[in-house]
């Protein structure tokens, strides 16, 4: 059975650079949940820490939550938002600077015990460089690896799970894809360390996103989370799922199942202008009309088609279940 999540601020008023104050109002948090909920599918939230999540109201959004009967899926550290951040988090020059970032995922961690949510998502935007001979590759890279050693032998009970980006807010940053952030968690060696996919952060970096499931289930298991969301390949545009990349994701969703990935099906979007419920419901529906073609008879079939190596059959097994 497929689970469904969604980022809880995806509902709200989504800004960009452009406009601070964003195109649309600010829903309160408690509307917010509410509306998740009603999403047919959804039993799952996301939570920003700072954002969404503190210490001090932990207990008041695990009553939300349960009032909703919502799942905590996972709490993301905010390595990103803040100006403290702004030359990097776990690989900021700054001693001190690094010391609160990983007490910001130790913080996250203890909430997470809290609310019954034994993931950790971790997404480090602005651990990365803009410049030639800006970034200690090296050295900020074993920092990395140091912090996140030391969260997940504090909180065995709990997964982390490093979410790559090849940019943004970075030019460039160091876990930019699949297979140089698998390296890290491999480096760290602990199975409570693994990797989320963001499809979109995938797309950008010009990978086969299904490839890159695979890639990261057979060399040690390390596929933790998904999020999922569509762009044109050039920026991180948060778009609908499927709105862009239809039969990619019809392949990603054979290799999930076919390699027996039980995390949950995460909503990450931007909707800036559109109604955010009503983009993140079409994202959900997407994926559950593509899991409801992949049947056992078609995921029979699947196998069938990648072991022969036939394009031109793939191709025509995709238009006859997309043009019926």
């Amino acid at each position: 059975m497929v689970k469904y999540s969604v980022i809880l601020g995806n509902l709200g008023n989504t800004c960009d650079r452009f406009l601070s104050s964003g195109y649309k109002d600010q829903l309160g948090k408690a509307e917010m949940v509410r509306q998740a909920a009603a999403i047919p599918g959804v039993k799952g939230i996301e939570l920003v820490g700072t954002w969404d999540v503190t210490p001090s109201n932990v207990q008041e959004v695990g009553e939300l939550l349960a009032k909703h009967g919502l799942a905590c899926v996972s709490i993301i550290p905010d390595h990103f938002s803040q100006k403290r951040w702004g030359r990097g988090a776990f690989t900021a020059k700054d001693p001190s600077i690094r010391a609160q970032a990983l007490e910001e995922t130790m913080a996250a961690a203890d909430m997470a015990r809290t609310l019954k949510c034994s993931l950790i998502n971790i997404w480090p935007g602005q651990d990365g460089y803009d410049y030639v001979l800006q970034g200690n590759y090296r050295q900020e890279r074993r920092w990395i690896i140091e912090a996140v050693t030391k969260a997940a032998k504090a909180y065995p009970d709990i997964s982390f799970s490093l979410e790559y980006k090849p940019k943004e807010p970075r030019t460039h940053s160091y876990m930019a894809r699949a297979a140089d952030t698998l390296i890290v968690a491999s480096e760290i060696g602990l199975p409570n360390v693994g990797v989320t996919i963001d499809t979109g952060h995938s797309f950008v970096a010009g990978e086969n996103v299904a490839d890159a499931a695979v890639l990261l289930t057979d060399f040690g298991r390390k596929l933790f989370h998904m999020h999922f969301n569509d762009n044109y390949r050039g920026w991180d545009d948060d778009m609908i799922v499927g709105s862009v990349h239809c039969v990619e994701f019809v392949e990603l969703l054979f290799w999930l199942k076919e390699t027996g990935y039980s995390g949950w099906y995460s909503m990450d979007q931007y909707p800036y202008r559109e109604d955010g419920q009503g983009a993140l419901r079409g994202s959900v529906e997407f994926l559950m009309k593509i899991d409801e073609i992949l049947d056992e008879k078609a995921m029979a079939e699947l196998r069938g088609l990648v072991a022969k190596g036939d394009g031109v059959e793939s191709v025509a097994w995709l238009r006859s279940k997309l043009f019926r």
